[in-house]
């Protein structure tokens, strides 16, 4: 079995420049020469997983067929790739911390002191590696969160040091990803700061195979000279990653970068096969040249922080492509709607999504949004509590129970149409203990649902602690709204659609957390498309 190799991506100067975009794209150039690459993501911080965290700190919470709630950066994984990732794709401090105590406790280091050189680093390294070890991949890409001189991320960079040791210098590379400012009053780029990040990993042991360099203006061959020469690498080693349209265009500039090639060259491994980047240069081609555009709502809790619906945004870019449409998505604040402002506040859209999200703020807003969609047969998509939201309306206006809500509203309501399920009530842990992952559904023939998917069994991924309560489906279905899919095994709905409304389609999993560039997720490419139609009515 052939050993697989290692690239690491670590950052400097500032965090957000983009390491998970770098990671992405290079292995898509390296998928599309014909090797077989994965991406991890190691963060520094101590939460277990993201689940817990509160999408303002970190962003969407990404879930994983397997049930990981994940780092967002594992969407952008997928989305490039087309492949699924797992929980060994996102390991945090948290995680590592509490195996070693867990060990500790277990006896299992025989009264040995548990420090953090060894034991930690140890299990840094050991799950920087067990992608490696499955034999399914040729080269596994390691991003590690945060900027270097972090006091949380130095057992990671001292891991990454050890093993790059222990792996030999042909079997893996470390790229630094870093910040080339433009100082205006000066009127020119500054390799400072730079040198002051590489310098620091390089007091850490590390040294940086390959620049990638985020500016907003070209570098010059002085600049790249001058960065080669001080950072001590080679001047094709030096990579400049431009400002992008959009970050579909950064795979083609780090292929007009060679960064693709540098990589391989260091690894010692074959750069005969050409890219075939066919299928992605159509899906920009279709991007960049719309024939059309929609506004579509995106009625949230969030929506200061676009970053918390990044694969909502994400999947409305792919399924735009697809229709040869630009969606451009107006985010509206749920708590800022109300019977009174509705029609002000959702005119010129041509359809509505009500984003997934817990508690009840701005639940009166959602419920707003979706009586004056559904009396006026806007296009609507709910997803998880949007679903929630969708089957509460009706049962308050359509079928007169005034007092419909979710258990998880409130505990006290006569007409729990959204209800705990029975194993939930006994969960006093909140992190990880939803309905999480990948689960089937069985569609109805004849329903809007099996129109949009072509088939009657799929798998979508879960995120949710609250179902539709079976008891009220009867007189639910009676008045209109039908369940067209249910899990096969627990008869949980999946989703619910109104028979008399061009589009309205609700889902109690996540089908944004599917949609990738090869793959837009069929709900979205028909909720687009029927937005579309009701535009141009």
């Amino acid at each position: 079995m052939a050993m697989s190799k290692y690239i690491f991506v670590t950052g400097g100067v500032t965090s957000s420049l983009g390491k998970g975009i770098i990671a992405a794209s290079l292995a898509k150039l390296l998928q599309a020469r014909g090797l077989k690459v994965t991406i991890q993501k190691f963060d520094p911080y101590i939460n277990i997983d993201p689940g817990t965290l509160n999408p303002y700190e970190h962003g969407e919470c990404y879930v994983t067929e397997d049930g990981a709630e994940t780092d967002l950066d594992l969407g952008h994984y997928e989305r490039f790739l087309n492949v699924p990732t797992s929980q060994a794709n996102n390991v945090t401090t948290g995680r590592i911390y509490q195996h070693v105590i867990d060990q500790e406790r277990a006896g299992a280091y025989l009264g040995k002191t548990v420090q953090v050189v060894p034991h930690i680093t140890d299990e840094i390294k050991r799950r920087m590696q067990l992608l490696g070890q499955t034999g399914e991949y040729d080269i596994v890409i390691t991003e590690l969160g945060g900027t270097v001189g972090d006091i949380e991320s130095l057992p990671f960079i001292e891991a990454v040091r050890q093993l790059r040791w222990e792996l030999g210098n042909s079997d893996s590379l470390v790229i630094h990803l870093t910040l080339v400012p433009y100082l205006a009053a000066a009127g020119e780029l500054k390799t400072k700061p730079t040198q002051h990040s590489v310098k620091t990993l390089l007091e850490y042991g590390i040294q940086p195979d390959i620049l990638v360099c985020r500016t907003e203006h070209k570098l010059t061959h002085d600049i790249r000279k001058k960065l080669a020469q001080f950072c001590n690498v080679n001047i094709n080693a030096v990579v400049e990653s431009i400002d992008a349209p959009t970050i579909y265009d950064v795979p083609l500039n780090m292929l007009k970068e060679q960064l693709d090639k540098t990589a391989l060259a260091k690894l010692k491994l074959s750069n005969k096969n050409e890219p075939d980047l066919e299928n992605w240069k159509t899906f920009l081609g279709k991007l960049k040249n719309p024939t059309s555009e929609v506004c579509i709502g995106l009625v949230g809790k969030y929506v200061e922080l676009p970053d918390a619906y990044k694969s909502i945004t994400e999947a409305f870019i792919h399924a735009g492509a697809m229709n040869e449409t630009k969606v451009k998505v107006k985010y509206i604040a749920a708590e800022s709607i109300n019977d009174e402002n509705v029609v002000e506040k959702l005119k010129d859209l041509a359809g509505v999504l009500v984003a997934p999200g817990f508690g009840e703020r701005g639940l009166d807003g959602k419920l707003s949004a979706i009586k004056y969609v559904r009396e006026n047969k806007i296009p609507f998509f709910g997803i998880c509590l949007g679903m929630q939201c969708a089957v509460i309306e009706f049962g308050r206006n359509v079928l007169g129970l005034k007092k419909a809500n979710s258990f998880e509203m409130n505990e006290k309501t006569p007409h729990p149409v959204i209800n705990l399920m029975e194993e939930q009530k006994s969960i006093t842990d909140m992190g990880g203990t939803m309905r999480l992952g990948a689960y089937a559904c069985e569609i109805k023939k004849g329903t809007k649902a099996y129109s949009i998917y072509g088939k009657t069994k799929i798998s979508e991924r879960h995120r949710h602690r609250y179902e539709f309560n079976n008891a009220y489906l009867k007189q639910y279905e009676e008045a209109g709204m039908i369940a067209s899919g249910k899990n096969p095994e627990t008869g949980l709905v999946e989703i619910v659609e109104l028979k008399n409304h061009p589009f309205f389609v609700a889902g109690q999993f996540h089908p944004e957390l599917k949609s990738t560039v090869a793959n837009p997720h069929p709900l979205f490419v028909s909720f687009v498309a029927a937005a579309i139609a009701y535009k141009k009515s």
